[in-house]
């Protein structure tokens, strides 16, 4: 079993099953609940869309960057990245310092089909998302690949995708886990 002080982490990109799937974790397992984009907005008092489109992406992912070493210092959460957080190397070093990754694995059709209509994703909002999908997911799926479990988190059965992590985490010991 995974020690109790030990973070889990979802990373993967935007639609993936993250918000749902931590905040079910946390509910089971009795943990605090920690999205790096939430924080980032109450900390700003704006939205991700209007940090944005006000002050850019490079602020963005230095507030990003400046959240993800002040949670990885602390013990026993489970924490909800942001879908461009394991692009940067530091960022994925302190989570992984003190934590349990897991990568939420969705095909850009799910991502698509997930986020269509919606217009709280900034980076989505273009006249093709289908392939802006495609262009991110073929820059980040390297990065979130280096998370110690892969999810298949297609379909939309958040309950499987929990129930995986939580066999995951009661079959490891406290050693570096194998990729699943």
């Amino acid at each position: 079993m995974i020690t109790a002080s030990k973070n889990i982490i979802l990373l993967g990109f935007m639609a993936c099953g993250k918000t749902f799937t931590s905040r079910e974790l946390a509910r089971l397992l009795g943990r605090e609940r920690v999205s790096t984009d939430e924080v980032i907005e109450q900390r700003e008092g704006r939205t991700i869309a209007d940090i944005f489109a006000q002050s850019g992406e490079p602020y963005f992912r230095q507030v990003e960057c400046e959240i993800i070493k002040e949670l990885s210092a602390r013990d026993g959460l489970i924490i909800d990245c942001g879908g461009g957080v394991a692009v940067n190397p530091d960022n994925f070093a302190a989570l992984q310092s003190n934590g349990i990754s897991f990568y939420l694995v969705a095909s850009p059709e799910a991502i698509e089909r997930r986020t269509r209509g919606k217009t709280d994703r900034p980076l989505l909002n273009v006249s093709d998302p289908l392939s802006k999908i495609k262009e991110l997911l073929a820059k980040r799926d390297p990065y979130y690949r280096k998370a110690d479990f892969l999810i298949d988190s297609n379909e939309d059965n958040i309950g499987k995708v929990v129930d995986e992590i939580l066999h995951i985490l009661s079959s490891s010991t406290t050693h570096s886990p194998d990729r699943a």
